[in-house]
């Protein structure tokens, strides 16, 4: 049977609906989805293909990421990719917006609100389908804005720049992604929000991991730490205490231990006193900081991947932290199990990693190095490793 045959999407879209909670009938799912009940019906029974649209919208009524519901996981990035040229052109225009619609404020903020959650649950195929537009349309919005919401706007376009980027930088558009971030910077300051300006220094750090500057990486936000907003309320806390957390893992790329520890120790101290949440489109609090000391213990290099062990033998990343930052954690502990001659533990870590984030995970350098590093020392090619090795592309 093809891969990607009528059949099988039926069934997988069965099972999504099944185990779905609260359990959803065929007649709510093509409520949700927007598609008729008839067409839902032939889907399931597989007596007919589906489009590209109507996948997304199934997909997005039983909230699980498209590539779930097909075993070509390429079809789902090739679309990725095919999308990047139009968010390109998108922020061409930034400053010169052709002429459209502009709906209210409170539906562009409930827009890129999604677009948010999407880029936290790494659902980068539905921000890469919509962000263009949203992205023109804010635009227009900027250019015609009277003053009162200049501000709003303002914000608004960072936010969306971010989950733009979050596709680009995930999926190698290194060049576009740096641009985005320029974007970001040029936009942050009109909103008037310094805690916005925080997370754009967080943002911006991605620029510095990509050209392995880890140095002026630490320099530049350490300098956004000390202009961060007193640590007072608690998103002020939270955006301290994401800039610090950060510091600390490049710190540990450039090979600066002190630094790294010393930075860790403050983002602590910080996520202590708030509950774990999203900040400014940035998860913090405790779950999050233990989450970086296994990042720091791999960013420091393998004498010391004791300490990610010590981590992950007594905890694991609860479900309501973000999918994205969830896979994190368990490809970044596959490479300190890789690392202490763990491989089988490391093969187990990066399933689970797939299983929370299936594109998070697939574009992720390390997955595809440790993955080809994993079918060397096996020294055997056991089924299971090879088909994640080419889901993953690994050589």
């Amino acid at each position: 049977m093809p891969a990607n045959s009528p059949g099988l999407v039926g069934r997988r879209i069965a099972y999504y609906r099944n185990v779905a909670r609260p359990r959803l009938t065929q007649e709510q799912l093509a409520a949700r989805a927007g598609v008729a009940l008839g067409t839902i019906r032939k889907i399931e029974r597989g007596e007919r293909g589906v489009t590209d649209s109507t996948l997304d919208a199934i997909a997005s009524a039983l909230g699980v990421d498209p590539s779930r519901l097909v075993a070509d996981r390429e079809h789902v990035s090739t679309r990725i990719r095919d999308a990047l040229p139009a968010l390109s052109a998108a922020i061409a225009t930034y400053d010169m917006p052709d002429d459209g619609p502009i709906r209210p404020l409170p539906e562009l903020h409930a827009s890129v609100a999604q677009a948010t959650a999407w880029r936290l649950s790494a659902q980068y195929l539905q921000i890469a389908r919509r962000i263009p537009d949203l992205l023109a349309e804010l635009a227009r919005a900027s250019a015609s804005a009277p003053p009162a919401n200049a501000p709003q706007i303002a914000e608004l376009l960072v936010t969306a720049y971010r989950a733009a980027d979050a596709v680009a930088y995930k999926h190698g558009a290194r060049d576009l992604s740096a641009r985005l971030i320029e974007l970001m910077r040029w936009a942050a300051p009109s909103a008037q929000d310094p805690l916005l300006a925080a997370m754009v220094g967080y943002v911006r750090t991605e620029t510095f991991f990509a050209a392995r500057a880890h140095s002026a990486g630490l320099r530049a936000l350490e300098q956004a730490i000390d202009a961060c907003p007193s640590p007072v309320d608690a998103e002020a806390v939270a955006a301290c205490g994401a800039l610090h957390m950060r510091a600390a893992v490049i710190a540990g790329r450039a090979g600066q231990g002190e630094a790294a520890e010393a930075h860790l120790t403050e983002a602590r101290g910080l996520g202590d006193r708030v509950r774990e949440g999203v900040y400014q489109g940035t998860a913090f609090g405790p779950d999050s900081v233990r989450i970086h000391e296994v990042s720091v213990a791999v960013s420091l290099g393998d004498a010391h991947v004791q300490r990610a062990f010590d981590v992950a033998r007594e905890w694991t990343p609860p479900a309501y932290l973000p999918a994205e930052r969830r896979s994190g954690f368990w490809i970044e502990l596959a490479r300190a199990q890789l690392w202490g001659g763990l491989v089988d533990d490391a093969f187990e870590s990066l399933k689970v990693a797939r299983r929370i984030a299936p594109q998070h995970t697939r574009e992720h350098p390390w997955v595809r190095g440790d993955v080809a590093t994993l079918r060397r020392l096996k020294r055997a090619d056991a089924e299971s490793l090879t088909s994640f090795a080419e889901w993953c592309h690994a050589d």
